[in-house]
């Protein structure tokens, strides 16, 4: 996997995170939120298909503390 494939994750998984988290805040508890144990296994696979991942900086990314890139939003 390339450093785009990672980041398309992340956006699929923040994305389905912002819908999951806008149910919950109306009741409606259908569609969970990704776990932090759930995101540390997806790290875990990502850094196996390739050692230059970065974790932190990925998972930085999904909870919306940075950008794509590690920087600023």
């Amino acid at each position: 996997m390339t450093k785009k494939h990672f980041i398309e994750l992340a956006d699929a998984i923040r994305d389905h995170n912002r819908i999951a988290n806008n149910r919950l805040k109306n009741g409606d508890d259908s569609l969970a939120p990704f776990t932090p144990e759930q995101l540390g296994t997806l790290a875990h696979f990502c850094r196996l298909q390739n050692s230059g991942f970065m974790r932190d900086r990925w998972l930085a990314y999904i909870a919306g503390e940075c950008g794509k890139n590690g920087g600023r939003k």
